[in-house]
């Protein structure tokens, strides 16, 4: 496409979004009135709102839901970040008024930890078109990015922080997508950045193909060699097994965050249809898959481990229903967590024992009796609170926490924390593996409880038989059977070839070419891999360096990136090859490039997994100082005699080709960055330069104190350091870099992310 198509394209879309601001709030919603009759009745006669406060819950659900921001907690970096957003973004908006509207500077949620996420009563719209918020707006979109910071609604971080991560939890998202709790758990596992890979791991899945492509790239942000993004319908998501001081055994999670699909009526102040869509029969429709979801969560939960189930809707059918049937179930194996004093600060409603239940013509029903026959298949028992008054006290439903938009001026949502004391008693023993359920086969063959038990009743299985509903293989055959089938011999053979070639391939064709996109396969490289012999030499690794932990994604022909996961991780990817639909997994570390074989190494380092890979590479690095970075990042390609003389001296020592440059903090400094820097670069001959992405780029100069920005046209960049102004050479090429950006990437990683931007290179001389 031509110049100027592009720009033509860029004007109709631009006028599009005015349009649609013109509008007010809501974006193209402006024709829905924030009227719900049925609403209004339904909750009001629940009595979940607190007396005389029925008006003010409502008003709040018609205002625009305020913005809130949450800088990335695992990163040495938040702290910088946070004192960047104080000292100059925050304290720029202080008294200023836009559209008539006076605007409050943003100020910390009392119940998030570390000051790490921030709110304000600033909407989007206003962030997005005042002028005078034209810096704060740009660095928010750049540092969110960069994956620095993530624009979250508050609500939303409640159920991670609930879960009380460690760097050596197993943690299952079970609906992961778009990702943003995804990405707190990731940060959490890393909360200690000396640690490249701690021994825990996030499993992010989600049912919906598409969906799992954004949650590759909300996670792809964040760098982690710990975070594996798959494809699964939650509900009979596989169980995965993996290898224990050489035997087989069942992956059990110690941590379940299950944020199940809902009606989505807490959303109202931000999804603004839900006001016109909304009606009793969605939560109706829901409460029997949030149910199995949250069955088949509590079944893969380690015991002693917790889970958190969470929904944006207010709607007791697809809350505290949902809590009590899993509990009844149970029988004494679950049990309510008392999470009163883990977010101090937090305003939040205890769940209700009482609730009824109402069709969408304005019916009501206390009880299952009261239900006529023609509408069993709609409403089912568990929909009711228990009978017994006994039952339901043990049950402890206040320790639910449901919070009120009109509280803390947030949205609407509902979480519970669950603890498992006991195997389900359904599972009264642990399940045990494929090749032993070969007994179990002729019932399965047969009329399989699991097969035929309604959706709110799945808890009622005989003993394992929940474990072999979903491990049925491609002609409806449990694994044990097809091993039973197959001569042992050959079985056995084929695994070793399996193990020796390290390849986890796609999943079985029969099951998943029915849907998505066909993925590469994951293959693991030995530690006699070729690949390995230069680059060994070339970046000096040291001698504990993972080589097992090392994949790529073909199995012929030159290997173009390789990715590091971590040793757990690698060992759910060889034992599950079968039964996973994995998306996407692993951090780039190196990627080939062709001119680097006459240097010595044919592979470059990659800036996404130089944090994880550093703490390995002997050689090839070169000490910088905060001159040096400013240097690096705002010239093209400067000369070796630009940087200052210790960086120079050392650099003149290497022969061409990668390195990583390192900044160390001077504690004695404290007007200089505190925490570590590191960047991949190229040693030409007589030049330097960065390969740093775009994005990233700008965040390091922000902390070293370079302000970086678009000019009100939106054509080209500036960056502006102590009085000198630098403008940005290609200004159509910045623009397409920034919609180009937001473009997913199917495969494991960008093969442009760690290219040159063109930043600047201003009048700067450049040299090969």
């Amino acid at each position: 496409m031509g110049k100027r198509s592009r720009q033509r394209q860029r004007n109709q879309s631009a006028a599009g979004r005015d349009d649609r601001d013109k509008a007010g709030w809501g974006a193209g919603y402006a024709d829905i009135i924030k009227e719900n009759k049925l609403f209004e009745h339904y909750y009001k006669e629940l009595g979940l709102v607190p007396d005389g406060e029925f008006e003010q819950f409502m008003e709040a659900m018609r205002e625009p839901l305020p913005a809130t921001i949450r800088i990335t907690g695992y990163k040495s970096h938040a702290k910088e970040i946070l004192h960047c957003l104080k000292e100059k973004y925050f304290k720029d908006i202080l008294e200023l008024e836009f559209e008539g509207q006076k605007i409050e500077a943003p100020q910390p949620l009392s119940w998030y930890p570390d000051e790490q996420a921030w709110h304000t009563n600033m909407s989007r719209k206003i962030i997005r078109k005042s002028p005078l918020l034209e810096k704060f707006h740009q660095f928010l979109v750049s540092e969110t990015e960069s994956g620095n910071i993530s624009r979250q609604e508050a609500v939303s971080m409640i159920p991670p922080l609930l879960l009380k991560i460690e760097s050596h939890h197993k943690i299952l998202d079970m609906c992961a997508a778009p990702g943003s709790k995804t990405a707190q758990l990731i940060e959490m596992l890393h909360a200690d950045m000396e640690v490249p890979f701690p021994e825990g791991f996030v499993i992010a899945n989600d049912v919906d193909n598409k969906r799992c492509y954004l949650l590759v790239h909300q996670a792809k942000r964040l760098n982690s060699p710990c975070i594996m993004v798959v494809n699964h319908d939650a509900s009979c998501i596989p169980t995965l097994k993996i290898d224990v001081e050489g035997k087989k055994d069942i992956l059990f999670y110690d941590r379940i965050l299950c944020d199940v699909p809902c009606s989505g009526d807490g959303t109202m102040r931000k999804n603004i249809d839900v006001w016109k869509k909304w009606t009793t029969s969605n939560s109706l429709h829901l409460h029997g898959l949030q149910l199995r979801i949250a069955v088949r969560g509590v079944e893969q939960l380690a015991v002693g481990g917790r889970m958190v189930y969470s929904t944006c809707s207010l709607n007791p059918i697809e809350d505290e229903a949902v809590i009590a049937a899993l509990l009844e179930k149970s029988e004494g194996a679950l049990e309510l967590a008392d999470s009163s004093a883990d977010l101090p600060g937090l305003k939040w409603m205890p769940g209700v024992t009482s609730w009824k239940l109402m069709t969408k013509e304005g019916q009501w029903f206390s009880d299952w009796s009261e239900v006529p026959s023609s509408r069993h298949t709609q409403i089912r028992p568990t929909m009711f609170p228990p009978k017994d008054p006994e039952k339901l006290a043990s049950m402890h439903l206040e320790r639910c926490m449901r919070i009120l938009p009109h509280h803390q001026n947030t949205g609407g949502f509902f979480v519970a924390v669950l603890v498992k004391k006991a195997p389900m008693p359904w599972n009264k023993r642990y399940p045990k593996l494929r090749k032993e359920a070969s007994s179990l086969s002729a019932a399965q063959s047969g009329d399989s409880p699991a097969a035929s038990t309604p959706a709110d009743t799945t808890p009622d299985l005989p003993e394992s038989a929940a474990e072999e509903a979903e491990v049925e293989g491609p002609e409806g055959k449990i694994d044990g059977e097809a091993e039973e089938e197959a001569p042992k011999g050959a079985a056995v053979a084929q695994e070793s070839t399996a193990k020796q070639d390290g390849v986890c391939g796609p999943p079985a064709s029969k099951k998943m070419r029915l849907f998505g996109y066909k993925e590469d396969p994951f293959v693991f490289l030995t530690e006699d891999d070729p690949v390995f012999t230069t680059i060994q030499s070339f970046y000096d690794l040291s001698p504990n360096f993972p080589k097992l932990n090392v994949l790529t994604r073909t199995h012929e022909g030159k290997k173009r990136h390789l990715y590091m996961v971590s040793k757990e991780l690698r060992n759910v990817l060889l034992n599950n090859s079968e039964r996973m639909k994995v998306i996407n997994t692993g951090v780039k570390v190196w990627s080939r490039n062709s001119d680097g074989e006459e240097f010595g190494c044919a592979f470059r380092l990659a800036q996404e997994g130089i944090y994880t890979l550093q703490p390995y590479i002997r050689s090839r690095i070169i000490r910088v100082s905060v001159e040096d970075i400013k240097v690096l990042l705002t010239q093209e390609n400067p000369f070796l005699s630009k940087l200052e003389d210790d960086a120079h001296a050392q650099a003149k020592k290497l022969v061409m080709g990668s390195i990583v440059l390192k900044y160390i903090p001077n504690p004695n400094t404290p007007a200089e960055p505190q925490c570590p820097i590191q960047l991949c670069g190229w040693r030409g001959k007589t030049s330097i330069r960065a390969f740093v992405p775009r994005n990233e780029r700008f965040h390091y100069l922000r902390m070293l104190g370079v302000e970086v920005f678009r000019d009100k046209q939106g054509l080209g960049q500036k960056l502006k350091d102590e009085g000198k102004e630098e403008v940005a050479k290609d200004a159509e090429e910045e623009v397409e870099a920034v919609e180009n950006e937001a473009e997913l990437d199917s495969e494991n990683g960008d093969e442009n992310g760690s290219s040159q931007p063109k930043v600047d290179s201003g009048s700067q001389g450049t040299s090969s």
